[in-house]
């Protein structure tokens, strides 16, 4: 038992599986799944957020990237109430999927979420630490190439 909590505490990716797998077993065994997963998305928004504001504290910068990652996870946690718990239409037709107002509101959530994955696209290749790690491996090569 002493090796397996020692190869437990080595490498972190046991650790995650053992406390996801615990979590998906008690979501199943209380018949919860999507309940699981709406609160995991609310705990993962929370720590983003909290995430931005101590990072606002120490550095007096704001991450955009952080701020969309909250943002995407929101429109995702909306999505999946939109599908899975209010969505309960019968869709014989394309005319039926495009006359549902709640098909509408879902197909609106997936394109601010391809939007939101555009902006976190370019706020990442746009920020300083992106920029300036790319000036300095271009100054490296130009450097070695003039030796």
């Amino acid at each position: 038992m002493k090796d397996l909590v020692d190869a437990l505490n080595k490498d972190k990716h046991y650790t995650e599986i053992v406390l996801a797998g615990g979590l998906f077993l008690v979501a199943l065994y209380y018949n919860m799944l999507m309940d699981f997963i709406i609160y995991m998305l609310y705990f993962v928004i929370f720590l983003e957020i909290t995430r931005t504001v101590i990072n606002y504290i120490r550095e007096k910068t704001v991450v955009l990237s952080i701020i969309v990652d909250a943002f995407i996870i929101l429109t995702l946690r909306e999505l999946i109430v939109n599908v899975v718990k209010i969505n309960n239409e019968n869709l014989n037709s394309l005319d039926d999927l495009l006359t549902s107002v709640l098909n509408w509101n879902i197909f609106i959530i997936a394109g601010v979420i391809l939007f939101l994955l555009i902006v976190r696209y370019l706020s990442v290749k746009t920020s300083e630490t992106y920029m300036l790690g790319k000036k300095k491996e271009q100054d490296y090569i130009k450097n070695n190439e003039l030796s």
